[in-house]
C-alpha cells in the first residue's frame, strides 16, 4: 500500500511522507538523556504528538518509556485529589506494556498526591532502566489548581533527586501541549481574577525548530515521487509551498494531500495556489476553524491581528507583550527582519482578511471590498498606508533571501479578487 500525506494525528514514516526528523529528534533525545524535563509547546498540529511517538518508538531500548495523553479527561478527573490521582494511576497502568511493570505499579493503592509520589519512588527504584514519562495535551487541564499541585509534587520529586542523586523519580518528563505550562493562567479562587502560576520553572528550554524548511519539503516530495513518477519540479513545488506556509508542518501536509488525491497527482506552482484557496476558505479545516474562534473568544487577540493585517500596524516582537506571546503562542505571527511582528503565513494572512472584510461589511452595512478597506478610511485615500505597504514590499523583494518574489496580489489576497 503507497504511503499518503497525512494530516490527522501521529505521523508514522513507515504510512505516511514525511520530512526527515532526524535532525530534530536528536535534540529531543539529547535532552532526554541529560535528565532534562521539558515541555514542547508549539501550535496545534505542528507534530508535538508525532515527536511523543517517535520518543517511545526510538528510545525504549534504553529507556522504560510511559506514554499517557490527558485528551478527552473530564472535569470529573480533577474534580477532586482521590479522582486526579485514581485517573493518573490507571493511565500509568495502561502506560505499561510490560507485564511485569505492569504488575509493580497496580501494586500501589494511591488516593492523594502524597501516596502517588511515594508510588512513583517505589516503581522507579524497582525498574531495571531510567522511566522516562511523557504527557500529551497536557494543557487540556491546565486551569485548574489541583493539576498545579501534582506538577509541585514533581517538581519537589525532581529537586530531590538532584539533591540526593538518588532515582526516586522520573529521569525525565516531556509535556507537550499548545500553552507552555511555565507560564500557566490560573484562577484559584472563583472570586479572582486569573493570574499567572505555574512550579514548573524546572523545565528545560525547548528551542527545536519544528517548522519545515524548503530543502526538506523537496525531501519529502522526492520520497513521493519515487513511488509515483509524476514527473514534478521538486524545488519549484517546494519553494512555492514554502512560500504560502512558511513551513507550517499541518499547512504544507494539506496542501500536498489536497493535490495527491483531490487534483489527480498534477503537481503543478498553479495547483499548489489552488490547493492554498481551498485551505484559506476554511472547509473541514480544523486549524482555520480554530483560527476563527480563537479570535472570536478573545477580543484582545482580535484587535491585535485586525490592527497588523488591516491597518499594517508593526509591534516589537517581543514576548514580554502577553498579546505577542499568546499570538506567537498559536503561531499567528512571526518575526520579521526588522524584528517587529507580521503574520506567520500567507494562508492565514489570506484568513484573517476574509475573516475581517466580511465583518467589516456586516457592521458597515456596504459592500465594500476588504482589500480596499485597508487603504480607505471615510472615503478617503491613506496615501501613507500605501506608501508603507510599497516599501515592505521592495524590502521583500531586495532582501537577501532565496524566497520567490510575492507580488501584491500573492502577498495580500491572491483569492479575494477572484471570487469578486
Amino acid at each position: 500500500m503507497r504511503k499518503r500525506f497525512n494530516i490527522t494525528g501521529s505521523c508514522n514514516p513507515e504510512r505516511h511522507y514525511m520530512v526527515d526528523t532526524a535532525k530534530r529528534f536528536a535534540a529531543v533525545k539529547n535532552l532526554i538523556d541529560q535528565g532534562e524535563y521539558f515541555t514542547i509547546n508549539r501550535a496545534r498540529q505542528y507534530g508535538k504528538t508525532t515527536t511523543l511517538d517517535m520518543i517511545w518508538r526510538h528510545l525504549s531500548e534504553h529507556y522504560i518509556v510511559i506514554p499517557l495523553s490527558f485528551e478527552g479527561l473530564g472535569d470529573s478527573a480533577f474534580s477532586s485529589q482521590t479522582s486526579f490521582v485514581t485517573t493518573f494511576s490507571r493511565l500509568m497502568a495502561n502506560g505499561l506494556k510490560d507485564e511485569n511493570l505492569h504488575s509493580i505499579w497496580n501494586n500501589s493503592n494511591s488516593e492523594t498526591l502524597e501516596d502517588l509520589s511515594s508510588a512513583i519512588t517505589c516503581f522507579c527504584k524497582a525498574c531495571t532502566k531510567p522511566v522516562v514519562l511523557t504527557i500529551d495535551e497536557v494543557d487540556k487541564s491546565s486551569d485548574n489548581q489541583l493539576f498545579l499541585n501534582f506538577l509541585g509534587m514533581l517538581r519537589n520529586k525532581y529537586l530531590e533527586r538532584e539533591r540526593e542523586g538518588v532515582n526516586c523519580t522520573f529521569h525525565s518528563m516531556v509535556l507537550a501541549g499548545v500553552c507552555d505550562v511555565k507560564n500557566l493562567k490560573i484562577k484559584l479562587r472563583p472570586d479572582e481574577e486569573k493570574k499567572y502560576n505555574s512550579p514548573w520553572n524546572i523545565a528545560a528550554d525547548f528551542n527545536v525548530d519544528m517548522t519545515f524548511h524548503p530543502e526538506e519539503i523537496a525531501q519529502m516530495l522526492g520520497d513521493y515521487e519515487a513511488d509515483t513518477h509524476t514527473g514534478m519540479d521538486i524545488k519549484a513545488i517546494s519553494e512555492e509551498l514554502y512560500k504560502y506556509t512558511t513551513g507550517y508542518p499541518y499547512l504544507v501536509s494539506a496542501i500536498c494531500k489536497i493535490i495527491d488525491e483531490r487534483m489527480e497527482d498534477n503537481w503543478s506552482v498553479d495547483n499548489v495556489q489552488q490547493a492554498v484557496k481551498i485551505i484559506s476558505k476554511g472547509e473541514n479545516v480544523t486549524l482555520i476553524d480554530d483560527l476563527s474562534k480563537n479570535i472570536e473568544n478573545n477580543a484582545e487577540l482580535r484587535d491585535f491581528l485586525f490592527s497588523i493585517v488591516v491597518n499594517g500596524q508593526e509591534y516589537t516582537y517581543s514576548m514580554v507583550d502577553p498579546v505577542v506571546r499568546l499570538a506567537n503562542m498559536f503561531s499567528y505571527i512571526r518575526e520579521n527582519q526588522r524584528g517587529n511582528t507580521m503574520i506567520h503565513n500567507l494562508i492565514f494572512e489570506e484568513a484573517l482578511f476574509v475573516y475581517f472584510g466580511n465583518k467589516t461589511m456586516r457592521e458597515q452595512g456596504n459592500r465594500i471590498s476588504p482589500y480596499i478597506f485597508s487603504y480607505v478610511q471615510n472615503g478617503r485615500l491613506m496615501m501613507e498606508h500605501v506608501v508603507e505597504r510599497f516599501r515592505d514590499l521592495l524590502h521583500e523583494e531586495y532582501r537577501e533571501s532565496d524566497e520567490a518574489f510575492l507580488d501584491v496580489k500573492d502577498a495580500y489576497s491572491f483569492s479575494l479578487f477572484s471570487s469578486r
